[in-house]
């Protein structure tokens, strides 16, 4: 039986009436990496053995009438930054390529008790530095729409292998548009959570105050599945939130008349494709044909989000990775002879470039005599942005505008260019600075074939809402349905 035109969802009720088992569903999934893998390179570690295990036992479960998710027996995949008991987990680094946690993640013990399938870690930019998945230590992944291109980043792993359809659904985290740029780039939809509703116990630390755990999906749909299982408050992680569990059991209705979009002008201005503006703004028209109000305003305080952005993150990731001295745990240099020579050897042996490049970044703008003229200035600017956002929630339910500049692009063709990388992110960073939820849904195609991502972005714990505009979009539309032909040498 062929599931490469099913949903999560779609799969889990066949697996639930027994037209089919958890092991063949796995076991075709785990045929398909083999196939494509050689070609995408979209995951660090598989799993197979454990996989048709764990399969084998959620099947046991689900056949003697225990009540599971709806996505239980689905095979799945993890982000490589999330920890798994007794599998590695190498954030895409030299530095933690040997290290086996000794914990789960809260969000892996909440996907295992609702019956998921893990097949496997994901690739990823190094500790999630990165727009692209080309600085990860084990080397880059592929766009399945065309090998020749990035699939984004840093979760490119994870919106490569539901493209591919590696994986069905995926878990990625999201920094600074981490989850949603690289949906965008591989034609497939992703939430980025509100800050807080999802635990980030477990996940490895790139910016504390930015990370956030969300899921990646063939359709919203399966996305909203997946949120509803890993969200809620975690003793373990004190920035979760109370009673923050979703429920999108009313946003698949398809009606959006009433509802409010704004439309910031200044995002549609320089910088911006034309191919992918023209995407965007059709389907902000597809929108309001459904029935929603679309009006345009100002949102000047963007063109201050990739400096406040950078200086925060870089600021947090120096601090938080500090704690990778090669004494501890993870690599340790054989070079030198006393302590020091250890922790400089380490940190310049177990690194690459682009996370030496943010270490030092971070120290800088923390460092006596530029913290109040860097750090100090970021964080104010900050608050401007989460008052921009919250003057503008006053008057929309949400506010719609692409998830990135470009379609992907040429794989080396920015990684010389760090300054030309982080401006990708121009329409993402916001949103975490502001700690408030958007989601990524596929809109279009561009000049070169490539898929075109739309963002929707919401007051705090606004999902429901903005999945129910995300769906009724989907509903209308097939470019979530369309799948990329993947063939060697980059050609599609």
């Amino acid at each position: 039986m062929d599931f490469s035109n099913k949903t999560a969802l779609e799969i889990g009720q066949m697996i639930k009436n027994k037209e089919v088992s958890s092991v063949e569903v796995t076991k075709q999934t785990l045929e398909n990496i083999k196939n494509t893998e050689k070609d995408i390179n979209a995951y660090i570690s598989v799993l197979e053995e454990k996989a048709i295990e764990n399969a084998k036992k959620v099947q046991e479960r689900i056949d003697s009438g225990e009540e599971l998710s709806p996505l239980a027996g689905v095979p799945m995949a993890i982000k490589d930054n999330i920890c798994t008991k007794g599998v590695n987990t190498t954030c895409g680094s030299k530095m933690l390529e040997s290290f086996i946690p000794p914990y789960n993640a809260t969000v892996t013990d909440k996907l295992d008790a609702a019956g998921a399938v893990v097949l496997g870690k994901l690739n990823m930019d190094e500790f999630a530095m990165g727009g692209s998945t080309e600085t990860s230590y084990f080397g880059s992944t592929k766009n399945p729409w065309d090998l020749e291109r990035v699939p984004g980043g840093s979760s490119g792993g994870s919106a490569a292998a539901v493209a591919a359809e590696e994986a069905v659904y995926t878990l990625g985290s999201d920094t600074g548009g981490s989850i949603r740029q690289p949906c965008s780039f591989c034609g497939v939809s992703g939430i980025k959570p509100t800050y807080g509703a999802v635990s980030r116990y477990g996940l490895v630390a790139f910016a504390s105050s930015l990370d956030q755990i969300g899921p990646v999906g063939r359709d919203i749909k399966d996305c909203a599945a997946v949120l509803e299982i890993i969200s809620g408050h975690d003793l373990k992680d004190s920035t979760s939130i109370k009673n923050s569990v979703f429920d999108f059991s009313d946003s698949f209705t398809g009606d959006v008349k009433g509802l409010k979009i704004g439309i910031p002008k200044n995002y549609f201005g320089d910088g911006l494709d034309a191919d992918v503006k023209e995407a965007v703004l059709k389907a902000s028209e597809n929108l309001k044909s459904l029935g929603a109000e679309i009006s345009e305003f100002e949102m000047p305080v963007i063109d201050y989000a990739i400096p406040a952005y950078y200086v925060v993150a870089c600021a947090e990731a120096s601090s938080n990775l500090s704690r990778y001295d090669g004494i501890k745990y993870g690599f340790r240099s054989e070079k030198g002879d006393g302590i020091l020579d250890v922790f400089y050897n380490s940190r310049s042996e177990g690194f690459g470039m682009e996370v030496k490049r943010r270490i030092m970044l971070g120290s800088f703008v923390l460092s006596s005599g530029y913290y109040d003229a860097y750090y100090k200035k970021g964080l104010r600017v900050r608050g401007l942005i989460k008052n921009n956002f919250d003057e503008a929630f006053s008057k929309y339910d949400m506010i719609l505008s692409p998830t990135a500049p470009t379609t992907a692009f040429k794989l080396g063709e920015n990684t010389s260019d760090p300054l030309k990388m982080y401006l990708g992110d121009i329409y993402t960073v916001s949103v975490n600075l502001a700690g408030i939820p958007a989601v990524n849904v596929p809109c279009g195609f561009g000049e070169n074939g490539m898929p075109i991502g739309m963002q929707l972005i919401g007051n705090a714990f606004s999902e429901p809402v903005l999945v129910k505009a995300a769906y009724a979009f989907q509903s209308n539309t097939d470019f979530h349905l369309k799948k990329p032909e993947i063939v060697k040498g980059g050609q599609a």
